[in-house]
């Protein structure tokens, strides 16, 4: 409490984006990764005593007053009993499970779409082993038919993910995982990144 946490607390209010806005990973007591969350959400929960800070990024937070070490992976103080979560079918999740990359061609790209391996209209279901993500022109490419018939091969065949730690998989396609991570994270989260 004695690290200037307090006194940053009203300022934080103000800002709607910049420093506060960076991601920090959120561990349980047992060292578990349990989301990841911003910096004005960590402060609060350091301020509180609820968590304690682990590491810090290397740029402090500046306020009027004084220089606040900004925390980069913090640990809650009390053991959170959770349900093992359960990955729901949706857009985000089958992006997130083939890590943003067209499975018929290989890019990997921010603004891909979703494809139906066997199309809707020959009877394909919304199901996870029948999705697939695809960047724009192999989606065009092979339209409303198989990809047999469109002369297309998957790289890899859809499943459903059977990992508990993808709510954060999202958040390191995109860039924004920190090298101060990596000892906290189970090891198939670092080879997605």
């Amino acid at each position: 409490m004695s690290d200037g946490w307090p006194v940053l607390l009203p300022r934080l209010r103000a800002t709607r984006r910049g420093p506060v806005d960076t991601p920090v990973l959120l561990l349980n007591q047992n060292y578990e990764p349990l989301n990841v969350c911003r910096v004005r959400r960590a402060i609060v929960l350091l301020a509180k005593g609820k968590a304690e800070p682990l590491a810090h990024h290397e740029r402090p937070l500046r306020t009027p007053a004084r220089d606040v070490p900004r925390p980069s992976v913090i640990r809650l103080r009390y053991y959170v009993r959770r349900p093992r979560p359960t990955i729901r079918l949706s857009r985000r999740e089958v992006l997130v499970r083939d890590a943003h990359t067209c499975q018929y061609c290989g890019t990997r790209d921010t603004h891909m779409t979703i494809d139906h391996v066997m199309p809707r209209r020959l009877g394909g279901r919304r199901r996870w082993d029948n999705l697939v993500t695809a960047c724009r022109p192999c989606n065009l490419r092979k339209a409303g038919r198989t990809p047999s018939d469109a002369n297309m091969r998957l790289r890899r065949r859809p499943t459903h993910p059977r990992s508990p730690y993808s709510h954060l998989m999202g958040r390191f396609i995109t860039g924004a995982l920190d090298p101060a991570w990596a000892p906290y994270l189970p090891l198939q989260l670092r080879q997605a990144s």
